[in-house]
């Protein structure tokens, strides 16, 4: 009995750390994204990658055909909303990073442009996930997008010598 126990253990272990050398870089990428912190100074992205691969280690046994990615992944997703929610009183608020390519988007904005951008994860898969609709995922990633792709412009630049005059 312990036998078996015990070759059970080692497969297990072997089949994650095949899962962690194959899925740990995408998903310390997408929670690098989602912190909008610098590739490389990311400690809390690092916490949340390291948070997410240890809950989809204790679900291991229990996955049943599930993709262990997709577990993790949505781990990721959840606890990165259930942080920002209570760092910033919610997802809609903050803007902590404006030097990075996302630090433009709130945490929501951030959230929905990775998971549907950057991961791929159908309109539907995402609103469930994060307890939308789906018209407002397509709405959040659509404005999100544009903001991304089109930022707001800042004031102009003074012009050392110049002086406006009243009309």
């Amino acid at each position: 009995m312990r036998e078996r126990q015990a070759s059970q253990g080692a497969r297990r272990a072997r089949e994650f750390e095949a899962f962690v050398a194959g899925a740990a870089g995408r998903l310390l990428h997408a929670a690098t994204l989602l912190t909008a912190e610098a590739p490389d100074d990311n400690p809390r992205a690092r916490r949340l990658l390291t948070m997410s691969l240890a809950h989809t280690y204790a679900c291991w046994d229990r996955l049943r055909g599930e993709d262990p990615y997709d577990r993790a992944r949505q781990y990721l997703a959840t606890r990165f909303a259930r942080t920002a929610w209570h760092q910033y009183g919610g997802l809609g608020r903050a803007r902590p990073h404006p030097g990075s390519p996302l630090g433009a988007l709130v945490p929501q904005e951030r959230l929905i442009v990775v998971l549907r951008l950057y991961e791929g994860v159908a309109e539907e898969q995402a609103a469930a996930l994060l307890g939308l609709s789906t018209e407002r995922v397509r709405a959040i990633c659509e404005r999100s997008t544009a903001t991304l792709l089109h930022p707001p412009r800042g004031p102009a630049p003074k012009v050392a010598g110049a002086e406006v005059v009243p009309s």
